[in-house]
Formats: structure tokens, C-alpha cells, sequence
């Protein structure tokens, strides 16, 4: 198979759940024979930059969406089977290209529900994008719960492929009790900052540490700093420096998760984890314990933060659930052990179960790729390049947001 993947995030080096997701499935393909290439935005200031990682041809092009006729390019040169665009696309350019120079062989990999152009949580609802989904030969979720957001809000169903990026066991144990951080992950205001901040303020005899990530903000890392007992870890290239030194993880997220991954890497290393009920973080937790219910983000501002996330206004929220979950895993030792088994023990049995070939196969079921045929570019009315131009802007967010992943 010939296989053309379009997307918005760096992938040279690879950055983002989504990408390792993406790669976990295309890495194995390739290694079998088959031709696979990337075209997405570059990682620094090279304007085109052509590589090679584990016989994978990459194509980065500095601000992508604002070149996406080199998409057009790459696909009447390279003419794949299936022409395959993952969302982070936030201005669905690189969607609208695909649609329109590979008719009939779409495949849309649906990893961050705030980027499809669909459902209540888009930031950017397109109905002419969304029908592009809508109609293409095959969706792919990560999870169970997003096949049923997309079924709910776009109206087709999804193949369920979780992404086999957990690495290979043995997976090392790191729970401890009794000492070590309460660690959080992406400390902003989306992934729940404030709770953690708050639960910080109300143990103040306990180290908490949060690992920076593509939405902190100088605020939200001044913040950090003016808690006494809370630091700021330094970013890494391999998750588990940082999971080494926690004594458990909070996943506050106050925003609609797709799924929740380092929710099961901590679990997998036998790491309790005390999570928000939002979005597929349910699904990540495999009916573990220490769930707890918040009042979702329902609505951003129009404007930007410094990381060019919209604006989250988010609600109020109980501390006290949060309080008494984390003081039993503090002080009870029993409990703490209970469920470091139990999250670890269910992490194993759904890794157990991933096979990266499930993507190849499902690629196969969906038959032959139909015959080429050559799509003019099609000429923009007026109105068309008024919504390109607020797309190209909102394509800022997701350019910015990228490299940050």
C-alpha cells in the first residue's frame, strides 16, 4: 500500500500523543514494505525540509497551512491508495485539499475532539468539513467513547483502534507510598490547574511537582512557583524520569479528553491515578478507582492566550471529593497499595490487546483503492477566501499549539 499522511503537527521530531499514535500504526506498516509518507509542518525555520525516520518519508513545510496546495502537490505526485488526514487540522485545510484532490479514499484519524470540525466541543464547526468526514471510506477513533461522540454528532460510525504506544513489557513499577510528588501533567487552566493549586494549598506538608507542557503559560508557571510546596519539572524525552518520582497522578481535565493516555502509562506502572470523569478519561481509567465528577469548560473567549489556546472560562468547582481522595491515598496505606495493583493489573490486560496490525487490517477491509483520477484545483468565490483567510488565522492556534505538542 501507498499510504499519504497529512497533518498539523511536527512528526520530525515527533511531538504529541497524536503523532506517537499515528506512528505506532504507521512504523510497523512500513517496516513491512510498505510506502508511506508525511506531510506536515516543519519543527524549526527550514521552509520545505525533506527526511527519513524508520522508512517513513517526511515532507515538512513551514506553515502548512498556508501552503496546503503543496498537499495538492504531493498527492498528484505521489497518488496513495489512501490519502489519510489526522485533526490536528484546526482551519481543515489539509482536510479540504485531501477531500477534493483524493475523492474516495479519505481516512480521517479523529484523536482531539476540540479540532474535529463537528460537535459541541469543535472550536472551529464546519459543516462543509464536516461532510467530508462524514462521507469519507473510513473514521478512526482512539477510544469507545469518542466513536460514540463522532456517531452521536456527525451521524457514522468509527473503527475503534487504540493506539499500541505504551512501549513493550515489562513496564518498571514505580508506585511508592509515603513519599515522592503528587504530579500533574500539563499544568494550564484547560487540563485543571486550579485543583491542583488548590489541593496543594490544603496539603501543604506534601511535594507536588507538574510537568510543562504545550498549554502552561508564564501565569500558569508563576502560579506554580508562588506554592511553596509545588514545583515545575523540567520536560523530558522519556515520560518515565518523570513518572519515577511521583507517588501518584492527577488528571484534573476540565476540558473534553479524547482519551487520556498518560492516564494509562502512570496506571501501567502501577501509579494510582485520581482523575476527572470528562470526556474518554472514564474509558482510560478501565473501572479503576478515584474518579470524580467536575463541571466541564463550556465555553472559551474570543481571544488567545500566549500559547494561542482560546481562552477557557471554567466553571467553579467542589474541591472536597478531591480532597478526600487524595488524603486516603496520603494516609492509607492499604488503600494506596489496593489500587496501585488494581490500576496496574487493568492496564496490562488493555495493552495486552493492542496489535498495531489492526490499522493495516482495517485498510485492507475496505477493498481496493478506487481508480485515480486527476482533480482540478478548484477556484475560491469571494465568500470561499473570506473563510480561508479566518482559517488561516485560526490555523495560528493550531500552528503555534503544534510545536508545543
Amino acid at each position: 500500500m501507498r499510504l499519504l499522511l497529512a497533518s498539523n503537527a511536527s512528526y520530525d521530531p515527533p511531538k504529541g500523543g497524536s503523532t506517537r499514535s499515528n506512528l505506532a500504526w504507521l512504523r510497523p506498516m512500513a517496516a513491512r514494505g510498505h510506502e508511506i509518507r508525511v506531510v506536515c509542518p516543519t519543527d524549526g525555520a527550514a521552509s520545505n525540509r525533506e527526511s527519513t525516520v524508520d522508512g517513513i518519508s517526511i515532507h515538512g513545510v513551514r506553515d502548512l497551512s498556508f501552503h496546503h496546495h503543496i498537499l495538492a502537490g504531493e498527492i498528484r505526485r505521489f497518488r496513495p491508495d489512501w490519502m489519510i488526514v489526522s485533526s490536528e487540522d484546526l482551519s481543515h485545510v489539509l482536510l479540504n485539499e485531501a477531500a477534493h484532490s483524493a475523492p474516495d479514499r479519505l481516512v480521517y484519524l479523529a484523536h482531539t475532539p476540540q479540532f474535529f470540525p463537528f460537535g459541541p466541543e469543535s472550536w472551529n464547526s464546519v459543516e462543509a468539513a464536516a461532510a467530508h468526514i462524514r462521507s469519507a471510506r473510513a473514521v478512526v477513533a482512539i477510544g469507545t467513547h469518542m466513536a460514540g461522540y463522532i456517531r452521536q454528532h456527525l451521524g457514522r460510525d468509527a473503527h475503534v483502534i487504540h493506539p499500541p504506544i505504551y512501549g513493550t513489557p515489562p513496564f518498571n513499577r514505580f508506585g511508592r507510598f509515603g513519599s515522592g510528588y503528587v504530579l500533574m501533567i500539563n499544568p494550564c487552566l484547560v487540563k485543571g490547574l486550579p485543583l491542583f493549586l488548590d489541593l496543594a494549598r490544603a496539603f501543604p506538608e506534601v511535594e507536588f511537582a507538574a510537568l510543562n507542557g504545550w498549554g502552561t503559560t508564564s501565569a500558569d508557571r508563576e502560579a506554580i512557583s508562588r506554592q511553596p510546596n509545588a514545583r515545575l519539572l523540567r520536560n523530558v524525552p522519556d515520560i518515565e524520569e518523570v513518572l519515577a518520582g511521583a507517588r501518584l497522578l492527577l488528571m484534573p481535565s476540565l476540558w473534553y479528553e479524547g482519551f487520556g493516555l498518560i492516564t494509562m502509562e502512570a496506571m501501567l506502572r502501577g501509579l494510582p491515578v485520581i482523575a476527572s470523569d470528562s470526556g474518554g478519561l472514564m474509558e482510560a481509567k478501565q473501572d479503576t478507582g478515584y474518579v470524580i465528577p467536575v463541571r466541564p469548560i463550556e465555553r472559551y473567549e474570543r481571544e488567545f492566550d500566549e500559547t494561542h489556546m482560546p481562552v477557557a472560562v471554567a466553571p467553579s468547582q467542589d474541591l472536597e471529593p478531591w480532597k478526600g481522595a487524595l488524603h486516603t491515598l496520603l494516609t492509607d496505606e492499604r488503600a494506596y497499595w489496593a489500587e496501585a495493583e488494581i490500576s496496574r493489573g487493568a492496564a496490562l490486560r488493555f495493552v495486552e490487546k493492542l496489535d498495531a496490525g489492526d490499522f493495516e487490517r482495517m485498510l485492507e477491509s475496505l477493498g481496493p483503492p478506487p481508480p485515480w483520477r486527476d482533480a482540478e484545483p478548484a477556484e475560491p468565490s469571494a465568500g470561499d477566501r473570506r473563510r480561508k483567510l479566518d482559517a488561516a488565522r485560526r490555523e495560528l492556534l493550531r500552528r503555534k499549539l503544534s510545536q508545543r505538542l
